[in-house]
């Protein structure tokens, strides 16, 4: 499939088994796959944005006002990252039973009352409390993925979860140029610190609920549809093709097409098979090949209903290990270093003013614009070139960390009090780092692709372990003042962990579908 410039415009071809987009329509939000793409990476970017509302604020105005050490602002930071742990864990089981949209419309409504609160915050305990509810807004990472993951098809999945998650994640660096713009303008209008800096809270709570309600009302749960149907329509898509199941194949579980229903579904040959989809009106010659590729999107495509036993098998899976440890250290790495980043500039170069360290350290969050984007595009990149070899997009996932690890072992060892130099470094690393985010998510929807919001929340909750292990990292080395250090101890854990079980293929053996 060549790539044009209209496909960001123009409506997507649609893989007519799954009603999937070969295309990303980028700038039509008219568009119901637009829309919903819209929805995506700009529902998790205001929530990223509302999740980091306090750390462009608390190291100097937050803390001055309510008397925090620096001890509390680092413990907060901590516990910012707790809640969204548990969140992303719960909300992939929560995407496979009741749908990725509800989900993420829930999670920003629910979210939306802690930062409404959060101007009452007056202690460090109420600022722990305060910042650990907010953290349930960081959960929306896993509907924003599984739903992108629902709407576009193989060929473009990577580079739809790369670019929805990385212009999701550019809130970090958003969040440090509207807090500070708004909590000045407050200033400006004759506002104490104390009450200026409660007062910024209402934008991001206005936005919040104005997304969520855009979710609910605008988009819809499925390519086809409501999410209980979902099965139904997998099922009418098989038979429009020519290809029928007995009876005695239904599912037990709802959304449930195994292995065990396969050798009987049809007497359509291949030949014929293609003819019918030649006929069909929106048929994609390089989405449908053979029969076989059309049982294989039929019990690929349809999420089941998950169960205890189901989680415990994927869980315990050596491909989810893998994307547990790998994004553990990207997605970790960058969570724990956003909230270091501006603190560190300040201490090597003591002439920057707090605003200035601010500004500079909102560059390493705006790169996510671009890098993590690039991490998905190269993933589908190789996917094609190779082939469709999977192996190529999990070799992808180990160079970014390998090299992102490199980086941070540089700056650690380094340690330049040139701000430009300083800066350079950061955002070499940022590049490998945050690619590394886009390419993990670029393999995850070929991986257990029957469960996939499952393994997105554990992939998804893994990011937020490796930040709130990487923030202890930066607590404690040295009593949290030797930033270069923890650069350096977090550097070799991401190499030796991102080599840990390159070697294991990047499927489980025997999967259907997913390839």
């Amino acid at each position: 499939m060549t790539t044009k410039v209209s496909y960001l415009w123009a409506a997507p071809e649609i893989n007519p088994l799954n009603r999937k987009a070969r295309s990303i329509p980028i700038f039509n939000i008219r568009d119901v796959y637009g829309r919903v793409f819209f929805s995506s990476w700009f529902g998790f970017m205001v929530a990223f944005w509302a999740w980091y509302t306090f750390p462009p604020l608390i190291t100097h105005v937050i803390k001055a006002d309510l008397g925090l050490t620096s001890v509390e602002v680092a413990n907060s930071n901590i516990v910012s990252l707790t809640a969204t742990l548990l969140v992303r864990y719960l909300a992939g089981p929560l995407c496979d039973q009741f749908g990725p949209r509800y989900v993420f419309a829930g999670i920003l409504l629910l979210g939306s009352i802690p930062l409404g609160l959060a101007p009452l915050v007056h202690d460090a305990t109420s600022l722990y409390v305060s910042r650990f509810f907010i953290g349930i807004l960081g959960g929306s990472f896993v509907p924003c993925l599984v739903w992108c993951t629902g709407f576009f098809d193989k060929n473009v999945v990577g580079s739809a979860n790369a670019i929805a998650g990385g212009w999701g994640n550019a809130g970090g660096g958003i969040t440090y140029f509207i807090m500070p713009a708004v909590f000045d303008s407050f200033k400006g209008r004759g506002y104490g610190d104390g009450t200026a800096w409660r007062l910024t809270f209402i934008v991001p709570l206005i936005v919040v609920i104005a997304t969520a309600v855009f979710m609910l009302v605008l988009c819809p749960d499925t390519p086809t549809g409501k999410w209980s149907e979902r099965l139904l329509h997998a099922e009418q898509n098989l038979v429009l093709e020519g290809i029928t199941r007995p009876a005695s194949a239904t599912a037990d579980i709802p959304g449930d097409i195994s292995a065990g229903h396969v050798p009987s579904i049809s007497k359509c040959s291949d030949s014929e098979l293609e003819k019918k989809t030649k006929d069909h009106p929106m048929y994609d010659h390089e989405a449908i090949t053979s029969q076989g590729q059309v049982v294989e999107i039929a019990q690929d495509e349809v999420i089941e209903k998950p169960t205890f036993t189901s989680l415990l098998v994927i869980l315990a899976s050596p491909q989810t290990i893998f994307h547990i440890i790998t994004y553990l250290c990207s997605f970790g790495g960058e969570l724990a270093i956003n909230s270091i980043l501006s603190a560190y500039y300040l201490k090597n170069s003591p002439r920057t003013s707090p605003a200035s360290a601010a500004n500079v350290a909102a560059i390493f969050g705006f790169l996510n614009f671009v890098t993590r984007p690039l991490g998905g595009f190269v993933s589908d990149y190789l996917y094609k070139v190779t082939g469709r070899s999977l192996w190529a997009k999990k070799i992808w996932i180990v160079v970014c960390g390998v090299l992102a690890g490199a980086f941070l072992i540089t700056i650690g060892m380094l340690d330049p009090h040139e701000l430009p130099v300083l800066l350079g470094l950061v955002s070499l690393m940022a590049v490998f780092l945050e690619a590394g985010n886009g390419s993990n998510f670029g393999l995850v929807p070929h991986v257990h692709p029957q469960a996939n919001g499952v393994l997105s929340g554990i992939t998804g909750a893994a990011g937020n372990l490796g930040g709130v292990v990487f923030s202890i990292v930066f607590r404690f080395v040295d009593n949290g003042t030797n930033y270069a250090k923890a650069f350096w101890v977090i550097g070799v854990i991401t190499i030796l962990l991102n080599l840990a079980l390159c070697w294991v293929a990047p499927v489980p053996p025997g999967q259907i579908g997913g390839r």
